[in-house]
């Protein structure tokens, strides 16, 4: 059995500005695997914001495909995608998203009751979650009780919990100061290899590539170069590669 998570074929996302046709995303093919941790970099307008929201169903592209755990969205109706959004994706972003009237725990818990899965089993699994995260002495705070840090790590709980195929981080770190951001995408990466899920973090900040397996470089649109020997991926991200 294929252990590829997520496929991308030849994928094409296209805009009309002022009578003009942009391709966000031009010809883009590329797959991830499960327990496979890629960093998805770019200037700003190279497509790769557009790509993250065709991959968590959240946009449709003009042409190619997506397959997440074998599964082809372009194959599925409105009502088939919120459910595999809900089933086999996991969200983080640099918003965090949390419902400010719950407390970390309750966060980490509405995905599973969004998919009739909470139980004192999965409770149980919630909490040492969030253990594992650093945060056991804060599942009963509300996000504004918690300093940034703390609010995206409970943030990953909740995009882990349910045990998606894929699951998607974008700029989760921008607000966050050196340091917790290293620690953030460093505990991110490693739940990562640990739970088995494919993870793609978009990154405006190529230190954090030295979590990473694997770097694609998008630049208008194209996916133009990928990193995938160590040496290298740590010499991009001490900035040694231009």
């Amino acid at each position: 059995m294929s252990n590829i998570a997520l496929e991308v074929r030849d994928l094409v996302k296209s805009f009309s500005l002022d009578g003009a046709t942009i391709n966000a995303v031009d010809q883009v093919s590329f797959q991830v695997r499960s327990g496979e941790f890629v960093a998805l970099v770019g200037p700003s307008g190279s497509g790769k914001t557009t790509m993250l929201s065709i991959l968590a169903a959240l946009l449709t592209p003009t042409s190619g495909q997506v397959l997440i755990d074998g599964q082809d969205l372009a194959r599925m109706n409105e009502k088939q995608r919120v459910k595999l959004r809900r089933e086999k994706i996991g969200f983080t972003f640099q918003s965090n998203n949390l419902i400010p009237f719950l407390s970390a725990r309750e966060n980490v818990e509405f995905m599973l009751r969004l998919n009739g899965r909470l139980d004192h089993a999965s409770r149980i699994r919630s909490d040492e979650l969030l253990a594992r995260l650093g945060l056991s002495d804060r599942l009963h705070n509300l996000p504004a009780q918690m300093s940034g840090g703390q609010q995206q790590r409970v943030a990953i709980a909740r995009a882990l919990i349910h045990n998606p195929a894929v699951v998607l981080a974008d700029e989760p770190t921008a607000s966050l100061d050196t340091e917790r951001a290293n620690q953030v995408v460093e505990t991110f990466a490693n739940l990562i290899h640990e739970n088995g899920r494919a993870g793609i973090i978009v990154t405006h900040d190529l230190r954090m590539c030295q979590y990473v397996d694997r770097v694609l470089q998008m630049q208008d649109g194209k996916l133009v170069r990928t990193y995938e020997n160590k040496k290298e991926i740590r010499e991009l991200a001490r900035g040694s590669i231009h």
